[in-house]
């Protein structure tokens, strides 16, 4: 049975960090001309005071899992053993991490009922998983995987197809795509 990786924040789940930092900011920004990973670099002086409210909340209390993505990982779950690989570290508040990796669990746990909990992986260095199809939002935690899925973001908009080509990677926009490449173009 073929193994997938499939990283958590903003390929799964939607709208959490992106809205405690607006509502922190009081705007929202123009994710467009953001080009950082770490999206909270644009707070640039701020950041301290951010990060000290935001390590006792709970992002993912009103996150919501992205169209389509249950039902296409319980139709891939049927053919393939899916891992879902995420990092709850944040570099700002290291020390804070456990509340994040609780708040992941939980929120994992209750929405992907059908996933063995044994099947989530907690970890800041994606390249020790080993899988055979790796669907990310962050090229480095891709690499060394047959099948490599760089699921669209903010901060990955911007590579060319020739890049993409030229690591093997497919972009995908949405868990539809992701569906039509796993089952549907396997049959």
């Amino acid at each position: 049975m073929k193994t997938i990786m499939v990283d958590m924040d903003d390929v799964l789940t939607f709208g959490n960090f992106t809205e405690i930092l607006e509502n922190f900011l009081g705007y929202k920004p123009d994710y467009d001309k953001i080009k950082t990973y770490y999206i909270q670099d644009i707070l640039g002086e701020k950041k301290e005071a951010f990060f000290k409210i935001f390590k006792d909340l709970d992002m993912y209390e009103k996150a919501t899992l992205l169209p389509d993505c249950y039902e296409v990982l319980k139709e891939l779950n049927k053919i393939y053993k899916i891992y879902i690989c995420t990092d709850y570290i944040w570099p700002e508040i290291i020390k804070y991490a456990g509340n994040n990796l609780k708040n992941k669990y939980q929120f994992l746990y209750e929405k992907l009922d059908f996933l063995n909990p044994k099947q989530f992986i907690f970890t800041s260095d994606k390249s020790i998983v080993n899988c055979d199809i790796k669907i990310d939002d962050k090229v480095n935690n891709i690499k060394g995987a047959s099948t490599k899925l760089l699921f669209t973001a903010w901060h990955n908009k911007d590579l060319t197809e020739d890049e993409l080509q030229k690591e093997k990677i497919i972009r995908v926009n949405n868990w539809k795509e992701i569906k039509k490449i796993l089952l549907e173009d396997q049959m």
